[in-house]
């Protein structure tokens, strides 16, 4: 009787073991699944700002004068540096736009350079900020707006930024040299 009594405490050893290691698993399972289903509104809402972006194909021309010099940027560290608004070497002052409200500051981020309502710093180095004689200032389609690189870059629009006296003589024939498209 001693001998039947050890194999089944063994065998009841077994048995509760199989039972904790099926509740182990069980409750793992449980756990992913509730990691998994907290999850889903992320998933969802990455799925309603695709929603909101919409695929677009602009076309938009700029050109950047500093002291009367226009900027070039036919160097290819300027070219094609975002999927969703870039420069090509076929065209290095006109910007394609693939998704609808890409501001131009966005753009202009995507630059070796930095670009701000009071400062430009060049690709180069070379800073451009405001002082008592000369500012930044930025037109788009031939009408001053200081706070255009915080607006979204539309079909065919034309930004000029130059470094310039207030006034300047130079700056209609800037605004004019802006491409077509």
């Amino acid at each position: 009787m001693g001998l039947t009594h050890i194999c089944y405490n063994h065998s009841m050893n077994k048995v509760a073991l199989i039972i904790i290691i099926f509740i182990a698993i069980l409750s793992i399972s449980y756990f992913y699944k509730s990691l998994n289903n907290k999850a889903t509104p992320v998933i969802e809402s990455q799925a309603i700002d695709t929603k909101i972006n919409n695929s677009v194909n602009y076309r938009a021309s700029f050109l950047i004068y500093t002291n009367g010099t226009l900027r070039i940027f036919t160097d290819p560290k300027y070219h094609n540096k975002s999927a969703k608004a870039f420069i090509n070497s076929n065209s290095p002052n006109q910007i394609t736009v693939r998704e609808s409200g890409i501001t131009w500051r966005d753009f202009f981020r995507t630059l070796p350079m930095k670009l701000e309502e009071s400062c430009l710093i060049t690709g180069t180095g070379q800073a451009f900020c405001n002082n008592r004689e000369y500012s930044l200032q930025f037109y788009v389609n031939g009408i001053k707006n200081q706070k255009v690189l915080d607006e979204a870059i539309n079909d065919k629009d034309k930004l000029l930024v130059t470094y310039e006296p207030e006034n300047s003589s130079r700056i209609k024939k800037q605004i004019d040299s802006i491409p077509d498209f």
